[in-house]
């Protein structure tokens, strides 16, 4: 499974740059597209930040902490971050490599002399970073993963080792692991002689500021609300039955497998974290570090293509992008982070529901910066004596009985889609002004709008009041929901 792909060392010269000034410029409709979007996967609640390096350009919180008190969710509210923990630990292993402490090519059996009889003895730390020590995922009585167990602690972990602990062989396959994970962390407190929690506290959290960051829910506990409750989500199960209700879900410890799973934090904090991780950002590691973590050491089938794993990272091409982060899957709570390696263009998505859009709401987010961020095109240029205003006074969501469009400006051209799809690029359709109250739709082949003319009708004030795609009316969503209010009773 080992690939010969290095990342770049230096950014390529083609890599997408949105500016932050264009980021900022665009974060009201990001915000508007997010509300969308936890409105149509009918998610409990969603927190996400945005971030270009160290500038956080949009944090909000959409929904309810705990749909059963109907307690309104906030940026502050901390989430169970789950694998996110895994890159955390990681940086905690490169940090020990680049101290001189540690090896990548280290042994099981070398670090840990009591496990030298366990099937695991020969795996390296660099098999178990990337997933390719062939160990088992999570044991053969995984049942803490619904709460009916406790997760396991040292001794329990080793035993797993012990008896279960090889489903391959070193290299065979990638395989996805928190039980590597764990001993990961059994490595960390040996080498350091104090427990994970506290190491990685004081080697990854303190340098970085990252006050609300834990990497054990006990640790958490004590940033509290203004009313001296803890400020921690409530997980959701998925729906169930005819009324389609939630069960919500607790929030154990994990044991000896917080190094795989036990962190909490908010999104903001996240993603100052990974955006610490791209090239160039003084973080916590040198380039050298980083470009080792960034690079594929396996490849596994992801949806329709690929994706890889390097130390402590997963990979992923999000249209032009190459991107690298990680997901997180704790009981009743979803979450993912994506970060450019090269631009450091960050961001992370957090969700309270085991169902939560986190994956697809991240790889969204990045198709509509680069979307709205690109140039226009040649053809999409400016008529004579029509100016960027006259299209900024077109946008705007429009409604009619087959659902909502939005007219978008970016990059100095407009552009239509449907803020209902997860992936913009899927729903995108580019315009061309002809005249200061006239569109055209590019020329594609398909079954919409294409080479047709959008008009535009404005009031006397100069506010659209209509308008229609392939013939059929749009109205402003407040004009739209008036005229259909009789139907919506």
């Amino acid at each position: 499974p080992r690939l010969a792909a290095m990342t770049r060392s230096t950014p390529a010269d083609d890599a997408p740059r949105p500016s932050l000034a264009q980021l900022r410029e665009l974060a009201p409709y990001l915000r508007r597209w997010l509300a969308t979007q936890v409105e149509v996967h009918q998610v409990p609640g969603a927190q996400v930040a945005v971030r270009l390096g160290g500038e956080l350009v949009l944090s909000e919180a959409f929904g309810e902490a705990d749909q059963a008190s109907g307690e309104a969710l906030t940026t502050d509210h901390l989430f169970r971050v789950a694998s996110h923990s895994k890159t955390f630990t990681a940086v905690a292993v490169m940090r020990l490599v680049e101290a001189g402490r540690l090896r990548l090519d280290d042994t099981v059996a070398e670090l840990l002399d009591d496990w030298a009889d366990t099937p695991l003895a020969g795996a390296t730390v660099r098999e178990l970073l990337s997933h390719t020590a062939g160990a088992i995922r999570d044991g053969v009585d995984a049942d803490f993963w619904q709460l009916d167990t406790p997760f396991p602690d040292a001794a329990a972990l080793r035993g797993i080792v012990a008896e279960h602990g090889a489903t391959y062989a070193p290299q065979e396959h990638f395989k996805y692991s928190n039980i590597g994970y764990g001993m990961l962390g059994a490595i960390i407190e040996r080498l350091t002689g104090t427990d994970y929690v506290s190491h990685v506290t004081s080697a990854v959290l303190e340098p970085l500021g990252l006050t609300r960051t834990a990497p054990e829910l006990a640790e958490a506990q004590a940033d509290t609300g203004d009313d001296g409750a803890p400020r921690l989500v409530v997980g959701h199960s998925r729906p169930h039955g005819r009324s389609r209700s939630r069960v919500t879900v607790g929030n154990p410890t994990t044991g000896a497998l917080a190094s795989a799973t036990g962190f909490v934090s908010t999104a903001e904090e996240l993603s100052r974290f990974f955006a610490a991780l791209a090239l160039g950002q003084d973080g916590p590691l040198t380039d050298r570090s980083l470009r080792l973590m960034h690079r594929a050491e396996a490849s596994f089938a992801r949806g329709t293509g690929t994706g890889t794993y390097g130390l402590g990272l997963i990979g992923v091409a999000v249209g032009e992008r190459r991107m690298v982060g990680h997901s997180g899957g704790f009981p009743g709570q979803i979450t993912r982070t994506l970060v450019d390696p090269d631009t450091a263009l960050t961001v992370c998505v957090l969700t309270n529901a085991v169902d939560g859009p986190a994956d697809s709401l991240a790889a969204g987010l990045v198709e509509l910066i680069d979307l709205l961020t690109a140039p226009a095109a040649d053809w999409q240029r400016l008529p004579e004596g029509i100016t960027e205003e006259d299209l900024q006074r077109l946008t705007g969501r429009y409604h009619c009985l087959w659902g909502e469009t939005d007219v978008v400006f970016g990059g100095g051209r407009l552009v239509m889609l449907d803020p209902t799809v997860s992936s913009p690029r899927a729903s995108v359709q580019e315009l061309r002004p002809l005249d200061a109250t006239t569109l055209r739709v590019e020329d594609e082949d398909g079954f919409g709008a294409s080479g047709e003319r959008i008009p535009f009708e404005l009031d006397e004030d100069g506010r659209v009041v209509r308008m229609r795609v392939t013939g059929v009316s749009s109205w402003p969503e407040e004009a739209y929901l008036a005229r259909r209010g009789d139907a919506w009773t």
